[in-house]
Formats: C-alpha cells, sequence, structure tokens
C-alpha cells in the first residue's frame, strides 16, 4: 500500500504521532485498497494450502516466495517509513516496531504470521484513515459551502467571475437556490436566506433593505442583489473555516499527555522486548539447569513488540477531541480547540450578560393600553405616525410593529421634538403628544399614577391634553431563554448569575421570569470584570462568561472559558472568545457543555481500554501465552474499537 508521507500527513490532520495512510484525495479508491486486498488474498490462499490442502509442492523456498509475495505489498511501506523515520533519528516508532517483528519472524520461520501482522496492521490503518476522513467532513461538509463564481453587475451588464475578483463595493446578483458568494447589505426591499452553513439551522431567516447578508447564506425567495461590503478572505464564512481548520493545533492537555507518553512509552517497550529475549540467555549462562530455547524467548519478544504499538492511544485520542468539534460545529457550536472542548467540561460557575444574550437584544412592542374610547389600532395608528419622524430606536420598534399589524400611518405635521422627552405634532388636525411621562406631566395631562411605576419602558400619548393610553417596549427574552437556564441546571451548574447595564428593575424581573437567583443592573463593563474577580477569588470557581461579544471582550477574555453569542458572524466575538454559539440561542450553552462532557467521557474510555488491553497481552505475551495471532488481532482490535467509540460522537444526540 502506497504510504507516502503518512507521518507528516496524519501529524498535520489528528496529531497522531504513528501515522497513518493517505485520505485517498489523491489517490483512487482501488490504488489505496489493491495491496491490502492482494496479501490479504496470498495469505488466506497460502494458510488453505498449508493446513487444509497441505500440497507437497508447497514446502521450502516455494512456501517462502509465496509467503514472501504476500509480504511485499503491505510490508515494503511501512519498512520504507521505519527508514526515512530513521534517518532522521526517529528510531523508536510504530514502524520500526513493525519492521522488526515481522522480519523476526520471518527468520525464525513463523512466516504466516509475519505477513498477518502486516495485512491487519494495513486493514487498520484503512480503517483509521477512513475515520479521520469522516470526521473532516463533517466539519468540511458542513461549512465548506463558498460559491466558485459570483454573478457582478458591472456597467449594466452581467459577468461571471471569481469572488475572489469581486471588489468592496461592487453589486452582486443572486438567483433563487445560489448561495451568497461574499458579505454585503441587501438592496432589495426584502428577502428570505437559508442560513444554515453559518448557523446549523435551516428555518429561513427575512433580511430588510440595507440588512447585512453574509456568504454562504442560501437565497430562498426572489433574485437579489447585494453591495459587496468586504473581499472575499475576510467573509464571516471565511473566517468560520479559518477558526475550524485551525482548532485541531490548540491541543487538550489529555492529548498533549498521551503524545508525550508515546514518546517515552515506545522505546521503553522496544528495550524490554529484547530483555526478554536476553535476561533468559544471560540467567541460562549462570544457572546451567535453566534450559534457554532461543525460538521460544524471540518469539515472545516479538509478540511484545507487536502488541506494544501505541498506535490506538496516539490516534483515537485527537480523534475523539476531533469528533467533538465537529459534532459541535453540526450544531452551530465552533470551538477555538479541543483545549476548551475540555476545559468547558469544569465549568460549575455560568455568569451571563442580559442584552443580546438571554434577551433579543431589540425593542419590541410588549404590550398596547389605550384609555378612554380608543381602540388599540387607534392607539398604534396615532402613535407610530408620530413616531414615524424619529430614528430612535424606539420609535423604529412602533412603527415596525404597526407595519406588521398592517396598520396604516398618517404623515404627521408640525413635528416639534422636546428634548428628552419625547415628540409633539398634529395629526388628523389633532395635537399629539408622544413620550415618556414626563412630556405629559409638562403638559398637564392627568393619567394613571401606576404608569411611572413600571419598569420597563413606556410611550405614553395624549391628544388635544387628554390622556389616550401607552404602549409598553422591552427587550423580549429569546424563545429559549427559560430551556436555556432548566437546561444548564440539568447539566450540574447549579451557580448562574445575570449581569446587566439595565436598570436594576428590569433585570431583577427578567431574572424572575427564567429562574435566576443571582442578578445584578446598572453595571458599567468595569462593574462586570469587578464581579467576575470577585468570583475568580475563590480558586473552586471555574468560570464561563457568556456575552454578545460587542462590550463584553474584557469579561470573555478574563473568565476561565468565554463564550460569544456570535450571531451571523460578529467580529469581536469570534476574535475574543473561546466558543461561539453561531445560533444566538442561549440553549446551546448547555449543548456545548454536554459535547464536551461526552467527548471526555470517550476520550477517557479509550484510554483505559487501549492501556488495559495493552497491558493484559503484553504480560501474557512475555509469559509465552499469547501468540503473534493473538497479538496483531489484539492491536488491531483495539484500535478499531477506540476509532469507533471516537467517531460514535458524530451520531449523539444532545
Amino acid at each position: 500500500m502506497a504510504k507516502i508521507d503518512r507521518h507528516n500527513q496524519a501529524a498535520e490532520q489528528t496529531g497522531c504521532c504513528c501515522g497513518h495512510p493517505q485520505s485517498g484525495t489523491h489517490q483512487s479508491a482501488w490504488r489505496k485498497y489493491l495491496p491490502a486486498s492482494i496479501s490479504f488474498i496470498l495469505l488466506i490462499t497460502a494458510l488453505l494450502v498449508d493446513n487444509v490442502f497441505k500440497l507437497e509442492l508447497f514446502n521450502g523456498y516455494v512456501r517462502l516466495l509465496w509467503y514472501l509475495a504476500a509480504y511485499i505489498p503491505v510490508g515494503l511501506p511501512v519498512l520504507k517509513e521505519a527508514f526515512n523515520a530513521s534517518i532522521k533519528k526517529d528510531y523508536f516508532n510504530e514502524f520500526s516496531l513493525m519492521g522488526i517483528a515481522t522480519i523476526g519472524a520471518f527468520l525464525i520461520g513463523e512466516y504466516p504470521e509475519g505477513v498477518a501482522v502486516m495485512v491487519f496492521y494495513t486493514v487498520g490503518e484503512l480503517f483509521q484513515d477512513s475515520a479521520v476522513n469522516r470526521a473532516q467532513k463533517s466539519i468540511s461538509a458542513l461549512l465548506d459551502v463558498r460559491p466558485e463564481t459570483a454573478t457582478v453587475i458591472r456597467k449594466d451588464k452581467t459577468e461571471t467571475v471569481s469572488p475572489e475578483q469581486v471588489n468592496v463595493g461592487d453589486i452582486v446578483e443572486i438567483k433563487v437556490g445560489e448561495r451568497v458568494p461574499l458579505d454585503g447589505v441587501l438592496l432589495n426591499e426584502s428577502a428570505s436566506f437559508n442560513t444554515s452553513a453559518l448557523t446549523g439551522e435551516s428555518v429561513p431567516r427575512t433580511i430588510r433593505k440595507e440588512g447585512e447578508v453574509l456568504a454562504g447564506m442560501i437565497l430562498t425567495d426572489n433574485v437579489s442583489r447585494i453591495e459587496v461590503t468586504k473581499p472575499f478572505g475576510m467573509s464571516a464564512l471565511s473566517r468560520i473555516l479559518d477558526l475550524v481548520r485551525n482548532a485541531t493545533e490548540k491541543k487538550a492537555p489529555t492529548e498533549r499527555f498521551i503524545r508525550k507518553f508515546a514518546r517515552v512509552y515506545t522505546p521503553i517497550v522496544a528495550l524490554l522486548a529484547t530483555l526478554i529475549v536476553l535476561l533468559p540467555f544471560i540467567y541460562s549462562a549462570i544457572n546451567p539447569a535453566f534450559e534457554y530455547v532461543f525460538y521460544d524467548w524471540i518469539y515472545r519478544g516479538l509478540v511484545f513488540l507487536v502488541i506494544s504499538c501505541p498506535c490506538a492511544l496516539v490516534i483515537s485520542i485527537p480523534l475523539g477531541y476531533f469528533g467533538g468539534i465537529g459534532a459541535a460545529s453540526r450544531r452551530g457550536i465552533l470551538f477555538k480547540g479541543s483545549n476548551y472542548l475540555e476545559a468547558i467540561t469544569k465549568i460549575n460557575t455560568v455568569v451571563m450578560d442580559k442584552t443580546g444574550t438571554l434577551t433579543q437584544g431589540v425593542f419590541s412592542v410588549q404590550q398596547v393600553v389605550p384609555a378612554n374610547q380608543m381602540t388599540e389600532t387607534d392607539l398604534i395608528n396615532t402613535v407610530a405616525s408620530v413616531e414615524s419622524q424619529s430614528t430612535h430606536p424606539i420609535a423604529k420598534a412602533i412603527v415596525e410593529y404597526a407595519r406588521r399589524q398592517q396598520i396604516e400611518i398618517s404623515k404627521p405635521e408640525h413635528v416639534k421634538e422636546i428634548a428628552g422627552h419625547g415628540l409633539q405634532a398634529s395629526v388628523n388636525d389633532r395635537t399629539v403628544w408622544v413620550g415618556n411621562p414626563q412630556l405629559l406631566i409638562q403638559n398637564n395631562v392627568v393619567f394613571p399614577a401606576e404608569i411611572a411605576a413600571i419598569p420597563e419602558t413606556t410611550v405614553v400619548c395624549a391628544i388635544d391634553g387628554v390622556y389616550a393610553g401607552y404602549i409598553l417596549v422591552a427587550d423580549a427574552p429569546k424563545a429559549d431563554a427559560v430551556a436555556a437556564i432548566n437546561m444548564l441546571r440539568e447539566s450540574g451548574i447549579k451557580n448562574i448569575l445575570m449581569l446587566s447595564g439595565d436598570k436594576q428593575a428590569i433585570v431583577s424581573k427578567l431574572a424572575a421570569e427564567l429562574g435566576i437567583g443571582q442578578a445584578y443592573g446598572d453595571l458599567l463593563p468595569e462593574g462586570k470584570v469587578e464581579y467576575v474577580e470577585r468570583l475568580k477569588a475563590d480558586p473552586s470557581n471555574n468560570i464561563a462568561f457568556v456575552g454578545d461579544g460587542i462590550n463584553d471582550a474584557p469579561v470573555l477574555a478574563m473568565s476561565d472559558i468565554g463564550i460569544a453569542m456570535g450571531g451571523l458572524g460578529s467580529d469581536v466575538a469570534i476574535e475574543t472568545a473561546d466558543v461561539i454559539i453561531q445560533t444566538d440561542q442561549p440553549s446551546r450553552i448547555a449543548t456545548a457543555i454536554r459535547i464536551g462532557k461526552a467527548t471526555r467521557r470517550i476520550v477517557l474510555q479509550n484510554i483505559s481500554l487501549a492501556i488495559g488491553v495493552k497491558l493484559i497481552v503484553l504480560i501474557l505475551g512475555a509469559m509465552g501465552i499469547a501468540s503473534l495471532w493473538a497479538a496483531v488481532f489484539a492491536d488491531v482490535g483495539v484500535s478499531l474499537l477506540a476509532i469507533l467509540n471516537a467517531i460514535r460522537i458524530l451520531r449523539m444526540k444532545f
């Protein structure tokens, strides 16, 4: 089997120090599997002739040559790797162990076992290679959805070019079903997009004129145009792809330990195998009564070498973390490294920002309360007509609500802004005041006293000096906010806090709705830092801070794990946080913790399995109980079980 530069490739893919076959990207499937197939057929044929048909011709040199023919396709690539490694002064590795063991088997006449070691080792490598590719595809297939072309409007003509050739400011046209090639702003009145490439969610998202459109989204309704705001390499999708590709470079402590362990472990077992052969010989020289049979002891040494290969350990551990990163990516959760995947399992305190994390981060109409003979429609019509002349976020929320309810908006006249209080205007020949309660007090308008006690923002209205009602505007909780808190508690997180810059009354009310016991408002960014520093003073607290990635950068950076509600590509979130929730759903925080714990569990299972089985067979081999057949089956079997266990996380439900 052609194993060209396997060591380097595997190290890049998984951090494995022993190397694995090439993925087959530049190698057709039949060429990849042909050497192992040839050797396997020749081996099975020889075993049948040896043990079933027992042909007299199959003896001596004929038998040796046949087994050599079976050995060469799978053995030569391994010997070549051992030689290349020795040139680099890497004398103790998987390849050298396999080479010494199989050559030794041939020298003592155990041809079938020598071939079997290489055949089953190669089969195991193919399975490992397949598992690595599968774990990689779970990420790349999800995210690598960049269009190869972009349709640019230049001089009133369409031109199809590569996305790299599109400049900032160019107009790009997207047809229904096509992917957006670059980040930009929408020029149409509105359009609907599938955002699954960025969030893992296939629910369409409606974007209105001048709204941000990101590369990787799929247009689902009408032909649309966008004005490009970022070059191809700076798009949100490109940044996410780079983030995921680089995630495997940041190794978890367990992974780093196993790699160091393997470097020490391999030369030690090679020395022990040598001692298994030499010590009995030395003892026989001292004690003539002890009968030393060279064949028996060299055979035990060879068994020891075969079973000692650390491959199951060093491939399944990084593969487990890689699988965890892939499983998280499928759910719109991006870990910047396997070290964070492991660190999140130790979290016992979660501190959450309010706006943009537990709430939607935008004002919306929560309640319409008309007075006297006014109807809700009349009140909305009147207030929205006046607010249509304002650019304040609260005014925009009311106007947007009126449009969604298909309520007519009249054009006001004689609009006058009263600084800090609201607006005065004429609507349908009536004088209207719209603003906060202080505006009505200034104009001697009587209104219910309980309105002043409402913690949320209230927009009151008076018509011709008579109170007409109020509209309650607030930042609504996210749909899954309550579920998020419950899921965190189910995941073992008992200490949950909420910090916010909003009024304490608003923060306390939301905390009561969500079931959060500790909630602190009226905080500036430095106030949040002080709270987290106070928590960090207790070494038993392992803290995750969850914020929107915009004004929470200092706290994200100082916490043990910074989790950003990254939305669809927040620059600050991607740069600052350790974990990014691309779906903007707080319930995914608990999902991230569960994925981390499942990954950790699988990694520990693989370590226990690999070390436990190998120790048992090593002892049996040294005692002369285990054969080369048992050694090779144990080695390959443990590797396959560890690999299957590692990729199991990709199918788990969280």
